[in-house]
């Protein structure tokens, strides 16, 4: 049997995404990305943003895409920091930046990693999952990013390994974060009032999303059913 050797893009590629990963625990990184850490030091991030704007949007914009390429938690905090330093509409648009930007380099990244690999592993058993989830890519994709109970890191690397184009998929990250990236941004602009991340995930607004994400999928069913009346008539 011969060897396959892996090609060194790809092994560079899942290197670097190990030392990501790796500096981020054991620096412990994340004590900087919890609620008490971010009240307490709001006052200064406050005046570095008014002194250097253009800075701190450069700055925040990457931090959001790099915890975000990398799979790392984190994301709610930052977007309530983007709330809290630029306002409720340019915050959601910085998080929308940089959460679209990192979702696509995680999606890359697992496509370039894994999907070759997966197909044929699964071979025709794959394939009509693939065709399918290619047909309505697009309001699939939206669904399960405006739905909440789906991890977002999970879904970009799913995404990766199906043939979704990455113009729809760009499209329909960029367009199904935005209403969690709002509320969020929206209570982080009021930073003080909050004492928990349950005081903004609240039973209405997690059901609101979840209609949003279902309403999405009304083209998908209308499609279907005007499909199999075609055929029934």
């Amino acid at each position: 049997m011969v060897n396959q050797k892996i090609p060194i893009g790809k092994v560079l590629v899942l290197g670097l995404f190990v030392l990501g990963v790796s500096c981020f625990f054991y620096f412990d990184l994340g004590q900087y990305l919890t609620l008490v850490a971010i009240k307490e030091s709001k006052d200064s991030l406050k005046i570095f943003t008014e002194s250097h704007y253009d800075q701190a949007v450069i700055l925040y914009v990457v931090v959001y895409a790099l915890q975000t390429a990398l799979s790392l938690p984190g994301g709610a905090i930052l977007t309530l920091v983007g709330g809290f330093l630029f306002g409720s509409l340019f915050g959601t648009l910085y998080v929308n930046i940089g959460a679209t930007a990192g979702a696509t380099l995680a999606f890359l990244s697992a496509r370039y990693l894994f999907r070759d690999l997966i197909e044929k592993k699964m071979g025709k058993r794959l394939e009509s999952l693939q065709a399918g989830f290619s047909e309505n890519s697009f309001y699939y994709l939206l669904t399960l990013r405006l739905i909440p109970l789906f991890p977002f890191f999970l879904v970009n690397l799913a995404s990766g390994l199906t043939r979704i184009p990455i113009g729809t998929y760009v499209l329909g990250t960029a367009l199904g974060i935005i209403p969690g990236s709002f509320v969020f941004s929206h209570a982080g602009s009021q930073l003080g009032t909050i004492n928990t991340l349950k005081d903004i995930a609240s039973p209405q607004v997690l059901g609101a999303f979840v209609l949003l994400g279902l309403l999405s999928l009304v083209p998908v069913a209308y499609r279907k059913f005007k499909t199999v009346s075609s055929i029934q008539g």
